[in-house]
C-alpha cells in the first residue's frame, strides 16, 4: 500500500471509530450497512449471497456513481481500489465497517479538487485555439479511466476546450436569436421569447441566469466546476453511506434501492401527492438561501398571506428556538427544516422580493398540503367538421399510479373513475388513456384501474424466488366504461403502466399505441424499514428503507414485460426509440422468461383490425411532415450516438450548429405556415377542448381551453403562471395539437369506423388460449 492510501485509510478509520462511538447519540451507519446486506441476502428475488462477486459489483457501482464520466479517478486509483476492496467489501460491511466508503469518497474529493486546480491553471496559462482536428467522446461511462496523471491532463485539456467551445457557441446562438427577434420586431411580426440554445456537448450543466449573463466563457466554466466541488464538500457521512448502500442495492438489480430518510420521505410524498409543510415551492441560487418559486393555492403559506413569490428565505427557526442561517445550506436540508409535523409552527426570516434591503420574520403553522399537479386530469376534445363526423374524445392524463399507502385517502383509481363518469356524462365516443412518461407506482392501484375497463378477472401474475406463481384479480362486476379505447404509451411508460397496458392488450380491451415498446420493468418491489431489523436499543432515526425486488410479474397470457416491455399494436415514430433508455440498457437486469397463461374471458371475440389500422397510419405518417421530422431527427441522433464524438474545431462546430438551426428554423417556418393555413381554412371551427381536474370535475359547466390556466392544473401560483396556459407548446402545431395526440385521435376514429359491436367470448385456455390471445411478449 502506498503512503498516500495508507494515510487516507488511517485517517478515515480513526474518524470512523469516533463516528461510531456515539451509537446512542446518532445512527450507527456501520450497523445499518450490515443489516441492509443481510436483508438483501434474505429478501431479494435472486437469493444471492453477499459474496465476493457482489462485492466487486458494489465497488464497480460505487466508483461509477462517483465518477460516471471516468474523468476524476485514474486507472491507477481504480486498480488500487480493486486490489484492496474488489473481494473484501462484503467482509467489511458484514463487520459493520464502512470506512472503505469514506476512504474512497475522501480520495474522490481530492481528485476533484486536483482537477479544478488544474482547470484554473490551464485557463490562465494554456491557449485554446479551437482549430485542431481533435474530437472528444460524448459519453464516457464505458470509456477506460486515464491510465495516469499525464494522460488525465491531456484528457482534461480536451474537456476544458470543449466546455469553452460550448459556452462560446451558446453566446453566439443567443446573439443570433436576438438579431432574429429584432428583425421580426422591426417587421411587426410577433415572436415568442427566445430561449438559450444549448449545444449538444458533454459537460457539467451550465446555468445561464441573470447574474451570469456578463461572465466570460472562462468564468462560467470555472464557476461550474467550483459549484461541483462545493456540492461534493457539502456531503456528510450520511450522504456518503447513502451512495455506498445504493451501490450495494443496485448490485442485485436496477430497481432494488437503498433510500435514506430524506429519500423515503420524498418517495412517500411522490406516492401520496401530499406532504406536511407550508405549501411553497423552493428553488436555490448561489449562497442566497432559498427562493419562493411557487405557492400552493389554499396551502398554509397562501392562507397566512405574508409569504410572496420571489421572497428569499435566509434563516429558519422551529417554534421558539433560535434561527439557523440557511444561506449556505443545501436546498434539501432547508426543505427538511421547513417541513415538520402538522400543527407545529415554523418561523422564516426572509428578504422580501419587493424590498431587497429589508428583512422580515414570518410564522406559518404547518399543515397537510395536497400536490395537485401530478394528479389524474382529463380533457374532452371535440373534433372539427373538417376531419369528418364530429367525435367527442375523452382523454385521461395519468403521470403515475399514486396512493396513500398509510391512510388510504388518496387513490388513482378513485380519481380516474370520477373523471371517467364525467366524460361518460358528456357522451364521449371514445377514450384515450395516456400513460406516456408514467413510471409506475402502486400495484394495487394499477389492478383497480384495470377493473374500470374490464369485468372481474385476472390482471397480472407474479412469481417469487421459490417459483411459486400467484395472480391478482380486479373485482369489478362490470366495467365502468366499455366503449372504444386506446392506451397511449412510450419508452418511459414503466412498471404499473406496463401491467395496465399488457392486461388491456391481452383482454383485447384496448388498442395499444406508442413507441417501439415500453420501458421493460417486470419486477415487483416492497419497502422494508431497516430499523425493524436493528437491535431494539440502537438509535434508528437515520436507518432509512430498503426497496427490494421480491417478485417478477407476468402477463395473464403468460409472457413478461421484463426487458421486452409492451409492444404496441400501432407504432408511431419516436426519437426515444434510438435513445439508450429502458430496462435492457440498465446494469444487472433480471432475465426475461415466461410462465403458463391464466384462464380469462376475452372482452371481444375477434382481434382488433390492426392490419387495416396500421395501413392507414402508415399512409398518414408518410405524408405528415411532423412525423417525417421525427424520422429525420431520429436518424441524425442515432448517427451521433453511434459516433459518440464531437469536434473540438470551432468552424466544424459552428457549421454543425448552423446546419441544425437552419434545419429547425425551416421546420418551424413550415409548421407555422401549415398551422396558419389550417386556421384560416377552419375559420375558428377547430378542435374544441375542455379541461377536467379533480377540483372542477363535478361542476355543471366544463372549463374551455381558453379559460384554463396553469394554476388551475397545478394548484400552484408561480411567477409565470399568469402568462402560461396548459397547452405548453402545442399551440404552435396544426390544429393546436402535438403530432402524437392528433394522430392518436385519427387512430381512434379509424377504430370506431372499422369496428362492430364485439360479442362476448367464452373462457379459453390451453391451445384455444394461445390462439385467442397475443403470444408472450
Amino acid at each position: 500500500m502506498n503512503r498516500t492510501y495508507f494515510s487516507h485509510a488511517a485517517a478515515v478509520i480513526a474518524a470512523f471509530a469516533l463516528f461510531t462511538s456515539h451509537s446512542r447519540a446518532e445512527t450507527n451507519f456501520g450497523q445499518v450497512a450490515m443489516h441492509v446486506a443481510y436483508m438483501l441476502q434474505n429478501h431479494h428475488y435472486s437469493k444471492q449471497d453477499f459474496d465476493d462477486k457482489v462485492s466487486g459489483e458494489m465497488l464497480h457501482n460505487y466508483l461509477n456513481m462517483l465518477d460516471f464520466k471516468h474523468i476524476f479517478f485514474t486507472q491507477k486509483d481504480v486498480d488500487d481500489f480493486k486490489g484492496k476492496y474488489d473481494t473484501t467489501l462484503d467482509d467489511h460491511v458484514l463487520m459493520r465497517n464502512i470506512s472503505p466508503a469514506l476512504e474512497i469518497y475522501e480520495i474522490y474529493k481530492e481528485r476533484v479538487k486536483e482537477r479544478v486546480d488544474f482547470l484554473k491553471r490551464s485557463l490562465e496559462t494554456h491557449t485554446f485555439a479551437f482549430d485542431s482536428k481533435r474530437s472528444i467522446e460524448i459519453k464516457r461511462d464505458k470509456a477506460p479511466w486515464p491510465k495516469d496523471k499525464a494522460e488525465q491532463d491531456k484528457l482534461w485539456l480536451d474537456i476544458i476546450e470543449d466546455n469553452l467551445l460550448a459556452e462560446r457557441l451558446v453566446d453566439e446562438a443567443k446573439e443570433r436569436q436576438e438579431k432574429k427577434k429584432a428583425a421580426k420586431d422591426a417587421a411587426g411580426v410577433e415572436t415568442p421569447k427566445p430561449g438559450a440554445v444549448k449545444p449538444d456537448a458533454p459537460k457539467i450543466a451550465t446555468k445561464a441566469d441573470d447574474k451570469e449573463k456578463d461572465l466570460t466563457p472562462k468564468e462560467r466554466v470555472l464557476k461550474d466546476y467550483e459549484k461541483l466541488l462545493e456540492s461534493i464538500d457539502e456531503n456528510d457521512s450520511k450522504d456518503v453511506v447513502n451512495f455506498f448502500l445504493s451501490s450495494l442495492a443496485t448490485a442485485y438489480d436496477p430497481h432494488t434501492e437503498y433510500m435514506s430518510t430524506d429519500e423515503s420521505d420524498n418517495f412517500k410524498i411522490h406516492m401520496s401527492h401530499k406532504l406536511v409543510g407550508i405549501g411553497a415551492l423552493l428553488g436555490q441560487k448561489e449562497n442566497d438561501g432559498a427562493e419562493i418559486q411557487g405557492i400552493v393555492v389554499g396551502g398554509p403559506a397562501d392562507k397566512q398571506g405574508e409569504l410572496k413569490l420571489n421572497d428569499r428565505i435566509i434563516a429558519v427557526a422551529q417554534g421558539d428556538d433560535e434561527f439557523v442561517d440557511v444561506k449556505y445550506m443545501k436546498l434539501q436540508k432547508i426543505v427538511d427544516m421547513i417541513r415538520g409535523e402538522k400543527g407545529t409552527t415554523v418561523h422564516l426570516k426572509i428578504i422580501p422580493a419587493d424590498d431587497p434591503s429589508g428583512k422580515k420574520v414570518i410564522a406559518i403553522v404547518r399543515d397537510e398540503v395536497p400536490l395537485k399537479e401530478k394528479l389524474a386530469n382529463a380533457e374532452m376534445l371535440v373534433t372539427p367538421p373538417e376531419l369528418g363526423k364530429s367525435l367527442k374524445v375523452g382523454w385521461i392524463n395519468l403521470s403515475n399510479f399514486y396512493a396513500d399507502m398509510e391512510n388510504g385517502t388518496v387513490s388513482t383509481s378513485t380519481d380516474v373513475e370520477r373523471l371517467l363518469h364525467r366524460l361518460m356524462k358528456e357522451k364521449i365516443d371514445g377514450l384515450v388513456l395516456d400513460l406516456r412518461d408514467n413510471g409506475g407506482g402502486s400495484l394495487d392501484e394499477a389492478i383497480k384501474l384495470t377493473g374500470l375497463f374490464v369485468p372481474a378477472g385476472p390482471v397480472v401474475q407474479a412469481k417469487d424466488w421459490r417459483g411459486s406463481i400467484s395472480w391478482r384479480d380486479c373485482d369489478s362486476a362490470k366495467p365502468v366504461y366499455d366503449g372504444p379505447m386506446i392506451v397511449l404509451t412510450n419508452k418511459a411508460s414503466a412498471s404499473a403502466s406496463e401491467i395496465v397496458a399488457a392486461a388491456l392488450q391481452d383482454y383485447r380491451r384496448a388498442l395499444i399505441v406508442g413507441d417501439q415498446s415500453t420501458f421493460g420493468k417486470g419486477t415487483v418491489q416492497t419497502i422494508l424499514p431497516v430499523e425493524r431489523y436493528m437491535p431494539f436499543f440502537s438509535d434508528k432515526k437515520g436507518a432509512g428503507d430498503l426497496k427490494v425486488t421480491i417478485q417478477k410479474f407476468y402477463r395473464i397470457a403468460g409472457g413478461s414485460t421484463q426487458l421486452k416491455g409492451v409492444v404496441p399494436d400501432v407504432r408511431l415514430p419516436s426519437i426515444r426509440d434510438v435513445l439508450d433508455i429502458g430496462e435492457a440498457s440498465s446494469e444487472n437486469p433480471l432475465p426475461y422468461d415466461t410462465i403458463p397463461a391464466k384462464k380469462y374471458t376475452l372482452f371481444r371475440k375477434t382481434p382488433f383490425p390492426v392490419e387495416e389500422i396500421n395501413a392507414r397510419v402508415t399512409s398518414r405518417i408518410a405524408t405528415n411532415p411532423e412525423f417525417q421530422y421525427v424520422v429525420d431527427e431520429s436518424r441524425r441522433l442515432k448517427e451521433k450516438i453511434d459516433r459518440n464524438t464531437v469536434s473540438l474545431n470551432l468552424q466544424d462546430r459552428e457549421k454543425e450548429r448552423l446546419d441544425t438551426e437552419t434545419r429547425r428554423d425551416k421546420q418551424s417556418e413550415e409548421r407555422e405556415k401549415r398551422a396558419g393555413e389550417i386556421t384560416s381554412r377552419l375559420k375558428g371551427d377547430s378542435f374544441k377542448i375542455y379541461h377536467l381536474t379533480l377540483d372542477n370535475v363535478d361542476k355543471p359547466e366544463l372549463v374551455p381551453h381558453s379559460a384554463f390556466t396553469k394554476e388551475m392544473n397545478s394548484g400552484m401560483r408561480t411567477a409565470t403562471a399568469k402568462d402560461e396556459d396548459a397547452a405548453g407548446d402545442s399551440s404552435k402545431f396544426p390544429y393546436g395539437l402535438e403530432p402524437v395526440k392528433l394522430e392518436t385521435i385519427h387512430i381512434l376514429r379509424d377504430l370506431i369506423d372499422l369496428e362492430h359491436t364485439p360479442a362476448t367470448a367464452s373462457k379459453s385456455d390451453g391451445k384455444a388460449q394461445a390462439d385467442a390471445t397475443p403470444k408472450p411478449q
